[in-house]
C-alpha cells in the first residue's frame, strides 16, 4: 500500500504585475499571432515558488469571430503527454519497485519479440524513456491499423533501425509501447492511473484523456483534418495514431490548461512532493551519458527551443501541436506556453522563432 501523501505546497498567485513585467514576453506572443505562427497562446510561468504570470492571449482560430483564448483555455498537450503522464506513471512505478530501467520490453509486451532478430530482446524500458531503443521515429501505423489492438500490435513489430542503445533518436512508437508496458505492470489503463496517482493529488482536475463533450467550447482546435477523419478536430487528440488507440496512449493525448500544468512543474520543482522522492525526480531528470535525453525528458542543447539562458540543470518537453514546458532548477523556474499551431493545416513553423524568444523574453523579465 502506497504511503499517505502530504498535500502539494499553495502555488501563491502573484500575477499582478505580469502586464508590465513581461511587456516584451506579451508582445512576442502577439506578433506571433499576427505572423500566423499560432493563432492563439496561454501561458503560465512559475518562478521560485510563485505564479508570476497566467495569460492567454488571441482566438482560437485565425477567424475575427473566433472565441478569444482565456488563460485557462484547455489545449492538447501532444507530446508534453509523454511527460505530464507516461513518465510521471514510470516515476510511481518505479517507486514502488514495479518499473525498472534495465528491465526488457519484450517479457512485458510479448508482441515485440521477433524471431530472427535477437536486439529486440534487449530493448529496455529506460531506453523507451530515453530514447534509445533503436525504433523509428515516426510510423503512419493508423493507415493500416483501425482499432487499438492492431495498432499496438503494428507498433510492436516496426523493425529497428539501430541497435539497442547505439543512438539517441526520438520514437513516438517507443513510447507507445511504453505506454502499454506501464499500462501492463499497472495493472490498468493509463488515464485511470495517472487520474488518481497524479493529476488528483495535485489538483488537475482538466487535466484528462478523452475530455468530455462539455469541455468542448473550452478547447482550442487543433486543424481541419482532410485526410483521415475529414472533419474540424477539437476536443480529441489530433494525434492519428494516438486516435485509433481510442485517445489514451503514452505518447499523446493528454489535454491540459497552462496552470495544471505549471502545477506539475512546481511538484518537480519542490522535489517531487506530494508524489515523488527527490532521488526519483533527480533520475529520472538528469541527462543520461552522451545523449541530450534525460529519462522521458529533453534537455537543452544549443540551440534549444528552450532559449539561450535555462541551467544545464534544466529539462523540458514540446508537443506537435504547438506546447512546450521547460523547467529549470537552478532558478525555480517553469515555463509553460500552449498553443495550436496546427491550425489550420500543419504548414506553420513559425512557432519555433518565437518559442525560444519567448523563453529568453521571460528570463530577462525576471532578472
Amino acid at each position: 500500500m502506497p504511503a499517505a501523501r502530504n498535500s502539494p505546497p499553495p502555488l501563491a498567485i502573484a500575477c499582478e504585475e505580469q502586464a508590465r513585467q513581461f511587456e516584451r514576453a506579451f508582445s512576442l506572443l502577439h506578433e506571433g499571432i499576427g505572423r500566423h505562427a499560432f493563432p492563439g497562446a496561454a501561458a503560465a510561468v512559475t518562478y521560485q515558488g510563485r505564479l508570476v504570470m497566467h495569460h492567454g492571449c488571441g482566438g482560437f482560430t485565425y477567424d475575427p469571430s473566433s472565441p478569444a483564448v482565456q488563460p485557462g483555455a484547455i489545449y492538447d498537450l501532444a507530446s508534453l503527454t509523454k511527460v505530464v503522464a507516461t513518465t510521471a506513471a514510470a516515476m510511481i512505478l518505479f517507486e514502488r519497485g514495479l518499473f525498472r530501467v534495465e528491465t526488457a520490453l519484450a517479457p512485458i509486451v510479448p508482441e515485440f519479440d521477433m524471431p530472427g532478430d535477437t536486439r529486440r530482446r534487449a530493448v529496455t524500458l529506460g531506453m523507451l524513456l530515453a530514447h534509445g531503443s533503436g525504433l523509428p521515429a515516426y510510423a503512419r501505423l493508423f493507415e493500416r491499423a483501425r482499432d487499438p489492438g492492431a495498432l499496438l500490435r503494428a507498433a510492436a513489430r516496426l523493425p529497428l533501425e539501430a541497435d539497442p542503445g547505439s543512438r539517441t533518436a526520438y520514437s513516438d512508437p517507443g513510447f507507445i509501447l511504453l505506454g502499454e508496458a506501464i499500462q501492463r505492470l499497472a495493472g490498468e489503463s493509463l488515464d485511470s492511473f495517472c487520474r488518481r496517482e497524479v493529476f488528483s493529488p495535485l489538483g488537475m482536475g482538466q487535466t484528462c484523456f478523452c475530455p468530455p463533450e462539455a469541455w468542448r467550447n473550452a478547447i482550442p482546435p487543433t486543424e481541419e483534418d482532410r485526410n483521415f477523419r475529414h472533419r474540424v478536430v477539437q476536443g480529441e487528440v489530433q494525434d492519428e495514431n494516438a486516435a485509433v488507440l481510442g485517445g489514451v496512449a503514452g505518447h499523446a493525448g493528454l489535454f491540459a490548461p497552462a496552470l495544471e500544468v505549471a502545477r506539475w512543474a512546481e511538484c518537480l520543482l519542490n522535489g517531487g512532493t506530494p508524489l515523488f522522492r527527490r532521488d526519483t525526480v533527480a533520475r529520472f531528470t538528469t541527462r543520461q551519458a552522451e545523449s541530450s535525453r534525460a529519462l522521458g525528458w529533453d534537455t537543452p542543447t544549443p540551440p534549444s527551443q528552450s532559449g539561450k539562458y535555462l541551467s544545464a540543470r534544466a529539462y523540458g518537453h514540446l508537443g506537435y501541436a504547438g506546447t512546450s514546458l521547460w523547467i529549470d532548477p537552478e532558478r525555480g523556474l517553469s515555463i509553460t506556453l500552449l498553443t495550436n499551431r496546427t491550425w489550420p493545416d500543419r504548414s506553420s513553423l513559425l512557432i519555433k522563432q518565437f518559442r525560444p524568444a519567448f523563453h529568453d523574453a521571460v528570463v530577462e523579465a525576471l532578472g
